[in-house]
């Protein structure tokens, strides 16, 4: 809703961002969700379970899981094998453990993975509350919804120094657990005041050794429904804290104009346009991965055969994805001359290109050494809304291969079926819960509409 559509109807001129949420959400809590709509919700969701089962033994996860040891069989919560937790404690650990392994799924424009933080809430909150599978799905929206408007604004320069999914991600944790509150209007606008004093989460985090990454996603599904929780109890916010002078958008971006926030909402739902991962690791690195393959399966390339591998990207992924000569699991997820060299030598880049054995595989060393990268200014131009890159491989038979990937396998453009994505929660849970269970969890998801509570969720 822009101000002038405020003005129109006589909301005054002054709504601040965080209002202009509130007041559509009044209307969103009462409209049926469109078929359309309620279908990407059920993606989503599938694709959270797809990333929180492997993050389990990802670190920090078993870690935080010892200091929450004291707190089971507390709570209205459940945690992820059916143990009692209260509500910001499962929050913690899902939105966590949701972003452990790097398989979370984005939404490109703003530079974020809603996901982690989105669902977590929201699968806490509607626990708490005892909810609908409806409910929960209609918070996961609202979630979706509200954060990435606020991340899209916020923009590249955000981008630059804070990790999104920890700072934007509050939002959407806040947004969602808010919505099954039942929060809208004021409320609901100071429950996004709050969480916005909570939103935290920085880039150099993650561009040394670290477990800190996957944190930023748990405390912001813990902020954000802490958040929720104390405007159900009549705490206020600042209701300029988005937009004010002082406000989050000049503290941790450079200024920008809220005035649009609301345009599209309930006309265009981002939680169509979802990317969902398609390789495991760093997202920036997937455009070069898909060249790689793409060049590997047309010229049918051996390693061997591969004297000099160069990729042209856009900045981020240098910034981010940044160690040329990965010791550690974590570095390696973070190193894009390293998932070039495993997609080449290995042909997929799956979570077994993280284990020590593939670390100090002699094969994928010597290729490692042979990969470079550097920032292509057109590619660079064009992010965040593509994430394209391209590869050039030279042989050694003087031949010179080169693939232009303009979106990454997954993006809206290249979207994963639905079997697709079915199978990857398959993959991915079936070594944590069993074959039997996962099946049994996925078919529980598509059924959440017309689900009274969640106990279908419980693997």
């Amino acid at each position: 809703m822009t101000l002038s559509e405020q003005r129109e109807k006589g909301m005054g001129s002054t709504m601040h961002a965080t209002e202009v949420f509130g007041a559509w959400v009044t209307t969103f809590q009462r409209e049926r969700l469109h078929a359309d709509v309620l279908h990407h919700a059920k993606r989503a969701v599938i694709d959270w379970y797809a990333a929180l089962f492997p993050g389990l033994a990802a670190d920090p996860v078993p870690q935080l899981q010892a200091l929450l040891a004291d707190e089971l069989g507390q709570g209205r919560a459940r945690r992820f094998d059916g143990q009692a937790l209260p509500a910001r404690s499962a929050a913690l650990l899902h939105g966590t453990a949701a972003h452990a392994a790097e398989v979370d799924d984005s939404f490109r424009d703003a530079m974020y993975h809603p996901g982690a933080a989105t669902v977590a809430a929201a699968l806490a909150a509607a626990q708490e509350r005892g909810a609908s599978g409806l409910d929960f799905l209609r918070g996961v929206v609202l979630g979706y919804e509200v954060s990435t408007r606020i991340g899209v604004v916020l923009g590249r320069p955000h981008y630059r120094h804070w990790h999104s999914t920890g700072t934007v991600g509050t939002f959407g944790a806040a947004a969602a657990a808010a919505g099954l509150f039942a929060l809208h209007g004021a409320p609901f606008a100071h429950a996004l005041a709050t969480a916005a004093t909570f939103a935290a989460g920085l880039q150099q985090a993650f561009r040394t050794d670290s477990m800190s990454k996957p944190l930023h996603a748990g405390r912001a599904a813990e902020g954000g429904l802490l958040a929720a929780q104390l405007a159900a109890q009549g705490v206020t916010g600042a209701r300029d804290v988005l937009d004010g002078e002082v406000g989050l958008g000049r503290a941790m971006s450079d200024g920008p104009d809220w005035a649009q926030v609301g345009a599209t909402l309930g006309r265009d739902f981002h939680i169509t346009r979802l990317t969902f991962k398609n390789h495991i690791g760093c997202g920036h690195t997937f455009a070069a991965i898909d060249a790689t393959l793409e060049l590997a399966r047309r010229h049918g390339l051996r390693p061997d055969e591969v004297a000099r591998v160069h990729v042209a990207t856009y900045g981020p992924a240098l910034d981010i994805a940044c160690h040329t000569q990965p010791q550690t699991e974590n570095e390696a997820r973070f190193s894009l001359p390293f998932v070039v060299a495993t997609a080449l030598v290995h042909g997929s880049v799956r979570l077994s290109a993280y284990t020590p054995e593939r670390l100090a595989d002699p094969r994928l060393r010597d290729m490692l050494g042979r990969v470079s990268a550097a920032v292509d200014p057109a590619i660079d131009a064009g992010f965040p809304g593509r994430r394209a890159a391209r590869v050039e491989i030279e042989t050694r038979d003087g031949r010179r291969l080169s693939w232009l990937q303009p979106d990454r396998k997954g993006d809206p453009e290249l979207p994963l079926s639905d079997a697709e994505l079915q199978d990857k929660l398959l993959e991915l849970a079936s070594p944590v819960i069993g074959a039997a269970r996962a099946r049994a969890l996925l078919a529980g998801i598509h059924a959440l509409e017309a689900a009274p509570d969640l106990r279908a969720l419980v693997a």
